[in-house]
């Protein structure tokens, strides 16, 4: 039996907090499998810790996100097509921001969300290549969704370090992992090293040169005197986190579940480089773009076409969480609802005529009450036509789906294989 597996980026709530986008929804896709389905609640990391993206799907493929990790740097790199040298280069993931020039405080880490494609290959550019440490250091800068970036900083002559702090005050950096806080002073943090290792000090020094030099170029570039002007705020800084060198490198997944063929459909930096660095073919959706409607549809036939390569089909649906973030309900649930009917109603059509089973569930909770990453558990649901009997859960949500045959998952990590198994003994 061959698998889909459908993340819903974000898509998961608190309801603690108030009604989730899942139990507002109109998703008659996805109530219906969960009523003919087995269903669960599920820690994609652990019990109290709020999982940023990276660590979330590791999880959800199975590794262990603590001890598994190739660093989120690298991974990103690895996502656009970045090779690091290996010691000699320095990977982060990146946000433009909009900062106060002289004080660095932050008024807003991702500079409002609203950064066109144009926009940030400009910006990006005018930092691409700049020399540091008296010419002996230099910075690669590459924009790739939205607020986000690439930065890769190199030495010509030293090796460098990657036990380094972020300079993004609102991640705080433990091991390979960065973990999300609540709480924060709202200022560019200067970044320090880990540890006495000299390789972390000079990388350390890369950044802080980096940050500075970033704050004085973009503050006064034409793209940001143009957005000024229009009432949007300037992209005039870039917080780094999660530094690693080297190539990222992890187990191939198909050898961890009995030489499966896995293929994956995503379209973030991390989830793509997550993808490759474990072994998936990658199925190419870049050209996809337009209305919600048709790209969904587009990904629903591309998800059918790498059925006939694959066992196992990945697929990451990023929609969902940016309204999380922005604390927007209305549109998180129109999106929810959008991907429910033009991406599941076509897939739900292709369940019924063969052996596939589809897993649906989220890499993480993002409350619109919190704009932010929680650690609440987060629901999930796998169906199969083969099933006997279903869990006749009357909805798909965090509160109904607690009632599931599943029960709890306190980690994310066993999911994968506890439904594999599952569906072996269909």
């Amino acid at each position: 039996m061959k698998l889909v597996y459908l993340v819903l980026d974000g898509a998961a709530g608190d309801p603690n907090l108030g009604k989730t986008a899942y139990m507002i929804a109109d998703k008659p896709n996805l109530d219906s499998l969960a009523y003919k389905g087995k269903c669960g609640l599920m820690y994609v990391i652990g019990k109290g810790i709020a999982p940023e993206s990276d660590a979330a799907v590791l999880a959800l493929l199975g590794y262990d996100p603590i001890n598994e990790h190739p660093g989120r740097g690298p991974i990103e790199a690895l996502g656009v097509d970045i090779e690091l040298k290996e010691e000699k280069e320095v990977a982060f993931r990146g946000n433009f921001a909009t900062v106060d020039p002289l004080t660095k405080k932050i008024i807003d880490r991702r500079a409002g969300r609203g950064i066109n494609k144009e926009e940030a290959n400009e910006l990006a550019s005018l930092i691409d290549g700049i020399q540091l440490l008296n010419g002996k250091g230099y910075a690669k800068v590459k924009a790739t969704v939205g607020h986000r970036v690439v930065v890769v900083l190199g030495h010509k002559e030293k090796q460098l370090g990657d036990e380094v702090s972020n300079t993004d005050p609102a991640y705080e950096r433990r091991g390979k992992v960065s973990v999300a806080l609540e709480n924060f002073d709202a200022t560019i943090k200067p970044c320090i090293p880990l540890n006495q290792d000299e390789k972390n000090r000079i990388t350390c020094e890369l950044v802080n040169e980096f940050t500075e030099r970033a704050i004085k170029i973009l503050s006064s570039s034409k793209v940001n005197e143009s957005r000024l002007k229009n009432g949007m705020l300037p992209a005039n800084a870039i917080l780094l986190r999660d530094a690693g060198t080297g190539k990222a490198k992890m187990k191939d997944i198909s050898a961890m579940y009995s030489n499966l063929k896995f293929s994956a459909l995503t379209e973030m930096p991390v989830e793509k480089g997550i993808a490759k660095a474990a072994g998936m073919k990658m199925i190419d959706v870049s050209s996809i773009s337009g209305e919600r409607k048709h790209v969904y549809e587009q990904w629903a036939l591309k998800t059918i076409e790498a059925l006939s390569v694959s066992d196992v089909v990945y697929v990451h649906l990023k929609g969902p969480d940016e309204p999380g973030h922005e604390g927007n309900l209305k549109l998180k649930t129109k999106i929810i609802e959008d991907i429910d009917k033009y991406y599941l109603g076509s897939i739900v059509k292709y369940l019924e005529k063969e052996d596939i089973a589809i897993l649906v569930t989220s890499d993480h909770a993002t409350p619109c009450e919190k704009k932010a990453h929680s650690d609440s558990p987060v629901p999930f649901l796998l169906y199969s036509k083969n099933f006997s009997d279903g869990d006749r859960i009357k909805r798909f949500d965090e509160v109904e789906c607690k009632s599931g045959s599943f029960g709890l998952i306190s980690e994310g990590k066993n999911l994968l294989k506890t439904v594999l198994s599952f569906l072996k003994m269909l």
